[in-house]
């Protein structure tokens, strides 16, 4: 079965559980971030393990479940977690929640995820608006054969974080109050944290932040028309930064300290496009 015909298998049974429900903008929450789902209005909760072929979350913080309603005048479809590649998960795996959101009708994708800060002036705790990303996974998600009923074989990868939904999301951002950094995002595979060698090579190559999720969704997104925002919480400094041990409780907490502030932005971008 061709990837498209497999995703139109879901995205039907995703419709038979909100029928006449077209999602505009697709969310994707990263660790410790899921409580954002709490301000969906009249919420339609699908679990990842009633969905035909939805890959399962097994990490801590990331809750699992599809959730469909609005936010303000806006339909959302918002993933309470994501899967990763480190989990044992294909890239087409990967991807799939991500390009069932675009065939649902979402044109933009607002991919969030908590990232360990390299650059001099992050700090845990703040929000970055990212604006690249570099991959350093060792995989590409559009590797094999291309479905070109879904995009192109080579896709167009220049404006990969939308440069006009950017400039958007930092004006809303200033009217609010809130100091919306901006940086690149570097990906590697995990488990592990990054060591302090692979750290500053990331900080070398231009690198403001690392982590271990986003570029294969987002990637996935673009070939098949999206735009896409994404949205970093520096969680702790990258290793070799600080000399605090990584921990993935370190990052949940701290993302909890931050989720209001993340919460009221995510509800103004959201009803902004």
């Amino acid at each position: 079965m061709r990837p498209s015909e497999q995703i139109k298998n879901t995205t039907d049974f995703i419709a038979g559980k909100a029928p006449g429900f077209s999602p505009r903008v697709g969310l994707i929450l990263g660790s410790g971030l899921g409580d954002f789902a709490q301000t969906i209005q009249d919420p339609v909760v699908i679990p990842y393990s009633e969905i035909p072929d939805f890959p399962q979350s097994s990490v801590s913080g990331h809750a699992g479940n599809l959730i469909l309603g609005m936010i303000g005048e806006t339909p959302v479809a918002v993933m309470q977690g994501r899967v990763h590649f480190y989990e044992g998960h294909s890239m087409e795996k990967v991807i799939y929640p991500a390009r069932t959101l675009v065939s649902m009708g979402c044109k933009t994708l607002l991919v969030t995820n908590a990232a360990g800060g390299i650059g001099p002036n992050l700090d845990p705790g703040d929000l970055v608006l990212i604006t690249d990303h570099i991959n350093l996974m060792g995989e590409n998600p559009l590797r094999g054969p291309n479905d070109d009923t879904l995009g192109p074989r080579f896709p167009d990868m220049s404006d990969i974080y939308s440069k006009s939904l950017r400039g958007q999301v930092l004006e809303i951002a200033a009217g609010m109050g809130i100091n919306l950094k901006v940086g690149i995002y570097a990906a590697m595979m995990g488990p592990t944290y990054e060591t302090p060698a692979e750290v500053n090579m990331a900080r070398i190559v231009g690198a403001n932040m690392v982590g271990m999720s986003t570029v294969p969704e987002t990637i996935a997104a673009r070939h098949m028309g999206a735009q896409v925002i994404g949205i970093s919480c520096i969680s702790n400094l990258a290793a070799g930064i600080s000399t605090v041990p990584l921990s993935h409780e370190e990052v949940k907490e701290t993302a909890s300290k931050i989720a209001d502030t993340f919460r009221d932005l995510i509800v103004a971008v959201a009803t902004s496009l």
